[in-house]
């Protein structure tokens, strides 16, 4: 027997959709250029056209990209429950943190190593903050 695996197919539009609002969220955060692409895994070229917000595209991504994009839409739902003041909400990651797991770096150069295990394990911390919320 054999067990056939289907990834999850993302419109063109869905993806061009997720990409700017990541991308939004990701330069409110102060992430530079560089650490953007490799947040979400994406090129230079992908990236500045996803900021050029009335220029008509459209892209196609891969799950695991897709993927990096829910991270960083949930990090920014999580913080937003947590904080009441946009200033945290959009600082935060771009702030030093003494936790044990950061160990004095920023949210941002942890997630910027561009491995999905940082990604996913910043999200993690982040996520405790906000308790039983959801």
């Amino acid at each position: 027997m054999t067990t056939t695996h289907y990834a999850q197919a993302f419109t063109k539009d869905q993806c061009v959709v997720g990409l700017r609002v990541a991308v939004n969220i990701l330069e409110k955060w102060q992430a530079s250029s560089e650490q953007a692409c490799r947040i979400l895994r994406i090129s230079r070229s992908t990236y500045t056209r996803a900021k050029q917000r009335d220029a008509e595209w459209s892209v196609g991504l891969d799950s695991d990209q897709m993927q990096r994009i829910s991270f960083v839409l949930n990090i920014h739902a999580a913080l937003r429950l947590v904080f009441d003041n946009p200033e945290n909400v959009y600082g935060f990651p771009a702030m030093a943190n003494n936790n044990d797991f950061f160990n004095g770096r920023t949210p941002l150069e942890i997630m910027s190593q561009g491995d999905m295990i940082s990604l996913y394990e910043t999200f993690r911390r982040i996520d405790v903050l906000r308790g039983s919320q959801w």
